[in-house]
């Protein structure tokens, strides 16, 4: 006598793949509510100061009133536009410096010498280990013996490019490894290629974006760098904030210098970014 088997209705294919399916749409579900509540409070706890510097850059002499007067003082306060000037000087002359150094020898120890790749990784990254004010200590001698020549606070940008080496090597270090670069340089040296046309016309175009993150890395610690320029006795931005606000009295001042501040790093991520794009999109 024939019997018939019968499946119960839970283990058949379908009713058990719609049952994953809603798990996972469940599960992704809440974990697009963690990560809205999550960046929604991030976004307050960061938002909520900017906010309220921008509101009182633009107070007025009477409570509740508006002005832009603490915006136009920044270009006739004593000293602040040319402490203005000589860091945005510096967060040129520390990119470049940056880019021409680390760029060049990253890509050779990657292409030429491998095994060095390790000790030069520790060395670029050893900067974070050491507070400011100790390098302080150590730089501080050679600074004094420069000074006899009169030179211009524009010296610090030795010291900003060991302070930023090791966010830009991170960022030139994840740019690289998106490149295939030994492949390219095979395939550029099979074809009759120096290495230097390796370097900078197969390598360099194809890593565009890390130079770039690396470049925005940089500018945005020149901007905001206080403890190496203070202690040596050079006039930055950060320095010259620090002194406008030990007086109560240009309070508006200091907020609205920190504002522009704000605003042309935020501009330039913009900057930067929409050329990275126009990069990638342009790349074949």
């Amino acid at each position: 006598m024939a019997t018939i088997d019968t499946v119960p209705s839970d283990l058949t294919g379908a009713p058990l793949a719609r049952r994953v399916s809603g798990r996972r749409t469940r599960q992704r579900r809440r974990l697009n509510a963690f990560r809205y509540i999550t960046f929604t409070v991030f976004a307050l706890f960061f938002l909520l100061p900017l906010l309220s510097m921008f509101r009182f850059s633009f107070e007025g002499s009477t409570p509740g009133s508006w002005s832009v007067s603490a915006w136009t003082s920044i270009s006739s306060y004593p000293g602040l536009l040319s402490s203005i000037e000589i860091t945005l000087e510096l967060a040129v002359l520390t990119s470049v410096a940056m880019v021409l150094l680390v760029v060049p020898t990253m890509i050779w120890v990657r292409l030429r010498v491998a095994w060095f790749r390790r000790i030069m990784e520790f060395i670029s990254l050893l900067p974070l280990t050491i507070p400011a004010i100790v390098l302080v200590v150590g730089l501080a001698p050679i600074y004094n013996w420069i000074e006899h020549y009169n030179v211009s606070a524009l010296m610090l940008l030795w010291a900003y490019v060991i302070l930023a080496l090791p966010y830009a090597y991170r960022a030139l270090a994840a740019g690289l490894d998106a490149v295939d670069a030994k492949t390219l340089s095979e395939a550029a040296r099979s074809l009759g290629a120096r290495w230097p046309t390796v370097m900078f016309k197969v390598i360099v175009p194809n890593m565009w974006q890390g130079i770039l993150n690396a470049l925005l890395l940089t500018v945005a610690l020149v901007l905001g760098e206080f403890t190496v320029a203070y202690l040596l006795s050079y006039t930055t931005l950060q320095p010259a904030l620090f002194e406008i606000s030990r007086s109560t009295t240009n309070a508006g001042v200091l907020f609205s210098a920190s504002a522009a501040t704000l605003i042309f790093a935020f501009v330039l991520l913009l900057i930067l970014s929409y050329a990275g794009r126009r990069l990638r999109r342009g790349r074949p």
